[in-house]
């Protein structure tokens, strides 16, 4: 069977034609209208010569043989349209962070090599600036909105455009092996762009090969799948421009289910999320950690909105802690609470409804299928019962590198004994029930004293002081150690600062003595990304200017 994801969008279309697909306060599309409208769009870029250029049989695992559109958007449904219509002309979307300033949007669009771009109208001062030093970049569609910018010279307008071309799907050979590309957010470096055959993404983290539903591998399987009425109601409030929004709305209609978006998308409104969840009747929400979490229990505290819809809370690429774990789970009706790890050239590798370790600020997942501890050498796996310290890395339906990239390529997708790993920077060990702690990210561990920290752990406990909204820790230089612990704090409203030996005190119960906190430092918001991962830099920018 072939799977692709613009020819599963027709089928969901085909068996729910007149279901909703996506709701916003304006807008109201069905299955079979993404499907036009996506269809449309591919129109669109065939007629000006983009989609598929050389085949995958023919191509190096870093390299890309289709057009590539870069998403410029906020969340709206467009964005989608924008996906599946490349997908349906067999060029590639490629996600652009709303947040870049000239230089960082000016190297992406650059390193993609995009030759189309759809963006919202508030960015075309920002789009102007950088154009002259793109020349590939020939086709621009703006999608208009409150910000009143004209067309850029020689842009389109986007809903002119879909409207002039018949909802007819392509004729073309559409293969397993066309590309989704997910753009890194950069975070710990330079933006990456992850290639994935559409095939293996689907398998590993859109909903093909979920627990205890198998392997969607057949076409009776998906229709079956599809049509078990599963799908409800997903409000999204991760940005679609980061993979975790993007993969929640495709799981949700893989399972036939329907994307909901709140009021204001722009940034995340605590209030507006529950608003949706409570006009919309929302059973599912998608979250990234106590940066999302703590401002959903705020406004629920504040606003009292009828959430009984809700059945299914989601957490992933980022820490929900105990501490706000339980503040959300007071707040909320009865639901479940689906904790998982994953990373952009990963997939999803591991989910949890009780991340309860028994060691207190490390929390511990069932590993999905696929998922493996590698020895610290990488020269095989571990068994599970070993006390060791291991890499968490994935096997199976693996992406095939990062586009342009053969050398960062071949140090993470490694075959050790004819078997395909992709090995990221996360660490793990098995606790005796076959779980395993996920101790951190190897690039945020401390070395202090000889001992290795990691900073998700410390986080955890710092995080469960009363006077601490949110914090970062990371290493910092000291004569004596090293680096040494330093937690960046932002404060509870109304908080006052711990000392550091009041905070200290507090993590002493919970942390050997060489984790605690050797500097605390107070910055007025966290650094984060717009998806909630934690910019590390900016954090140690801020530990080293108050030392």
């Amino acid at each position: 069977m072939k799977i692709h994801l613009g020819l599963l969008q027709e089928l969901v279309a085909e068996l729910l034609p007149d279901n909703e697909a996506i709701i916003t306060r304006d807008v109201v599309l069905t299955h079979r209208d993404l499907a036009e409208r996506s269809r449309r769009f591919a129109r669109v870029l065939a007629r000006r010569g983009l989609g598929c250029r050389k085949e995958r049989r023919e191509l190096q695992p870093w390299e890309s043989g289709h057009d590539h559109v870069a998403v410029y958007l906020y969340n709206c449904p467009e964005y989608l349209e924008a996906m599946y219509g490349s997908y349906k002309a067999r060029a590639a979307s490629v996600n652009i962070n709303y947040r870049y300033k000239a230089d960082e949007l000016h190297y992406l669009l650059d390193n993609s090599q995009a030759r189309a771009i759809v963006y919202h109208a508030a960015f075309t001062p920002l789009l102007a600036e950088v154009r002259p030093r793109l020349p590939q970049l020939e086709h621009l569609f703006q999608v208009p909105d409150d910000s009143g910018n004209a067309l850029l010279p020689g842009a389109v307008d986007y809903a002119a455009a879909l409207a002039a071309e018949p909802p007819t799907l392509l004729d073309l050979p559409f293969s397993s092996d066309d590309l989704y590309i997910l753009y890194t957010g950069g975070t710990t470096g330079i933006p990456k762009g992850v290639l994935w055959r559409q095939e293996d993404v689907f398998f590993n983290g859109l909903g093909g090969n979920l627990p205890h539903f198998g392997r969607l591998d057949s076409e009776e399987k998906l229709r079956n799948h599809i049509t078990m009425g599963l799908g409800g109601r997903s409000l999204i409030c991760l940005p679609f421009m980061h993979g975790a929004g993007q993969w929640n709305a495709f799981n949700t209609f893989h399972r036939g289910g329907t994307v909901v978006l709140p009021d204001e998308t722009k940034r995340l409104d605590a209030h507006a999320v529950w608003r949706a969840v409570e006009e919309y009747r929302c059973d599912q929400i998608g979250m990234i950690g106590d940066a999302f979490a703590r401002p959903l229990v705020a406004a629920q505290r504040e606003g009292k909105y009828d959430l009984s819809s809700l059945r299914v809370v989601v957490s992933t690429a980022a820490v929900l802690s105990p501490t706000v774990k339980q503040e959300l789970l007071a707040e909320l009706p009865p639901v479940m609470v689906i904790e998982s790890i994953g990373a952009s050239e990963l997939g999803m590798q591991a989910m949890a409804n009780d991340t309860e370790s028994g060691q207190k600020g490390v929390p511990a997942y069932q590993l999905r299928e696929g998922t493996v501890l590698l020895k610290q050498d990488r020269s095989g796996e571990l068994a599970p019962g070993s006390d060791e310290t291991g890499w968490i890395t994935s096997t199976g339906d693996l992406c095939l590198g990062y586009l342009g990239d053969r050398e960062k390529t071949l140090a993470t997708f490694q075959t050790i004994g004819g078997k395909r790993y992709a090995i990221g920077g996360d660490r793990g060990r098995f606790l005796p029930d076959g779980r395993v702690l996920f101790l951190g990210r190897d690039s945020s561990c401390i070395n202090s004293g000889g001992e290795k920290i990691y900073a998700e752990e410390v986080e955890r406990i710092v995080k469960s002081h009363p006077a601490i909204y949110d914090a970062l820790v990371v290493g910092v230089p000291n004569e004596r150690w090293g680096q040494q612990v330093t937690a960046v704090v932002e404060l509870a409203p109304g908080a006052a600062a711990p000392t550091l030996a009041e905070l200290r005190e507090h993590c002493a119960p919970h942390l050997a003595d060489y984790k605690l906190p050797k500097g605390i430092v107070v910055v007025p918001q966290v650094a984060r990304a717009p998806n909630g991962k934690p910019d590390y830099e900016a954090a140690k920018r801020a530990a080293l200017a108050a030392v």
